[in-house]
Order: C-alpha cells, then structure tokens, then sequence
C-alpha cells in the first residue's frame, strides 16, 4: 500500500462539477492499493496518518500530528502510484490491485481513520476525479507499507 501524503490549507474533489469531498487544513492523501494488500497494511497506514508529525506547532516546527492540530483528511483512490514507466513511456498498471480488491480496503482506511477521531472526507472510487489543493509548506511524503 502507498499513500503520497500532502499537507493542505485546503482541498476538494469533484466529479462531474459536483463537490463530493472537501476538506480545510490537514492531509490530502492519495492512496494506492498493491496486490498483496490486506486489513494489516491498512491498520498500519492508519497509525501513521493519525500520528505522522506533520502539522507545525506553535513554533512552527512540524511537532504535530493531524488529530493534534484537529485538522481533516481528504482521502483520494489513486491506482496510478503503482503505475511502472522503468521500460519505455507509457506506464504498466499491473502492481494496482483490482478495484474489487482495492475498494474495501480504501473504505477500511477511512474508517480506520473516522474511528481514531478524524474527520474524512473523500473521493469517489472508480470515477474521473478533479482534485483541488493548496499544498502547504510545501511538505509532500511517501509511505509505503
């Protein structure tokens, strides 16, 4: 499981012109399902989210993490972190589980995460998304479980 975190001022999806997710200050997190991924890579990509010190303290020390800082999380389905370009141009999607697969486990994750006291927002699963954010700091980073 991969999840390319950004930190946000703020975010939004939409689908078709509708706003489906929207979130103010906090984590936008983009997250890609592999294969051999289970319940287990889930629960431990939610501690991390939960408890990633991320967010500035009042020194402006990134010392905090999101539920510290009662920011929000905006989670987006992104079959494409596991797209493979090391052979020619065009990515190979083969790593990306299939959405029957991926799908509960995203839905896993943001449940996960409401449980531990944050408030999600999110995307929607198998559809063209237009994702809106202001990155800030910048502070972009990968985890990888």
């Amino acid at each position: 499981m991969r999840a390319l975190v950004q930190r946000v001022r703020e975010a939004s999806v939409r689908v078709e012109d509708q706003l489906v997710g929207a979130i103010d200050q906090g984590l936008c997190v983009f997250v890609g399902v592999t294969h051999d991924d289970g319940p287990e890579e889930c629960d431990i990509l939610v501690n991390k989210l939960l408890h990633l010190r991320i967010m500035d303290d009042e020194n402006g020390v990134m010392n905090k993490s999101v539920i510290d800082k009662e920011g929000e999380i905006l989670i987006v389905s992104q079959f494409t972190l596991y797209g493979d370009i090391s052979k020619g141009r065009r990515p190979a999607w083969s790593a990306a589980a299939a959405p029957e697969q991926a799908e509960p486990l995203i839905e896993r994750v943001v449940e996960g995460l409401k449980a531990g006291g944050a408030k999600v927002e999110t995307g929607k699963f198998r559809e063209y998304m237009l994702v809106d954010l202001i990155n800030d700091g910048p502070a972009t980073l990968m985890i990888e479980v």
